[in-house]
């Protein structure tokens, strides 16, 4: 599948983003250090408090400079208002040649070994996953940024390796870490509405190349001081709570089974917090259904017959058991 003939490059795009992060740390209220190889490191919220506007930030990274994060208060979220927004008129590219986190960094064994998924521009340097064989893309920098969801620095023989594959010095590496239990962390999850969406897509065999845009939002959650809780919270404001509109070329009757697809509530895992159900699976994530990760409410729109499909609702009762525990 090719994207286009001239692609972008999401490193070059995101640059000034990552730039406006490193220089204005103190207006983030984010901690940014260099270790002896030269590569940064930004604390959006380990050592440091971040914030939700680093977190905005961050999602913006994590799209590969090819998208939008906005907060708005939101009417139509109950006990909830504080809203993310999402929109990317290149949703292939942006949510799953990047924000996706799809790459896995491991290092070490036992208890003190390091695990994270990485995402953001970097992927789309090593490609190793097979994700950039059927995207068709390949991008080439000396400047990368990779985000985290760890309450740790990496090791460095791991960072190291990060750079290698990315085919760059480490110096030219920048390593973001957002704990899922920071504020930073918290958004930078919400903001992966539409991501989820297009992933989920993806397994369902649409072709990628008929999704021509796309917008997302879900209520922005309460942090949590432990990690279940964290996680359970930003996955809870997608599943039970998260809107997704995509517009696709193609039939009538492919949208319309998209649309009906979609939506968290198809699955048999539906119906409990997230922190419950991981629970319940004795906290594996491999034994959950992954097509519970989706949004609540989609609306798949058909540009060429200008007909729209709906499927899903906002489950606003399941959210506050979420949120309100």
């Amino acid at each position: 599948m090719t994207l286009t003939k001239h692609k972008p490059s999401l490193n070059q795009l995101v640059r000034p983003l990552v730039k406006e992060l490193v220089d204005h740390a103190e207006k983030f209220r984010l901690q940014v250090s260099r270790l002896d190889n030269g590569c940064t490191i930004v604390d959006a919220g380990i050592q440091a408090d971040g914030g939700l506007e680093a977190g905005r930030l961050v999602a913006e990274i994590c799209l590969g400079g090819m998208g939008t994060v906005t907060l708005t208060h939101s009417p139509y979220a109950g006990r909830w208002p504080l809203t993310v927004n999402v929109h990317t008129g290149n949703p292939v590219l942006a949510c799953l040649g990047s924000q996706y986190a799809g790459w896995s960094l491991s290092h070490g064994k036992g208890k003190g070994s390091f695990y994270a998924l990485g995402s953001g521009p970097a992927r789309a340097l090593c490609v190793k996953e097979e994700l950039f064989g059927e995207l068709g893309y390949r991008d080439e920098s000396g400047e990368t940024a990779l985000v985290m969801e760890v309450d740790q620095v990496p090791p460095l023989e791991l960072i190291e390796k990060i750079a290698s594959d990315c085919g760059i010095q480490p110096s030219g590496l920048t390593i973001i870490l957002t704990p899922t239990s920071s504020l930073a962390g918290s958004l930078q999850v919400v903001a992966r509405v539409l991501e989820v969406a297009m992933h989920k897509a993806h397994t369902l065999h649409f072709p990628l190349s008929d999704i021509l845009d796309g917008s997302g939002s879900a209520p922005l959650c309460p942090p949590a001081p432990d990690f279940i809780r964290a996680m359970g919270r930003t996955n809870d404001a997608i599943l039970f709570a998260g809107q997704v509109h995509l517009f696709v070329r193609g039939s009538d009757e492919a949208a319309e089974r998209l649309a009906a697809e979609l939506p968290s509530s198809v699955s048999k895992d539906y119906g409990k917090p997230f922190a419950q159900i991981f629970k319940e699976y004795e906290y594996d994530f491999f034994k959950i259904d992954p097509m519970l990760f989706s949004p609540a409410s989609v609306i798949v729109s058909a540009v060429e017959s200008g007909r729209s499909f709906h499927g899903g609702k906002l489950d606003l009762e399941l959210l506050e058991k979420s949120f309100g525990a």
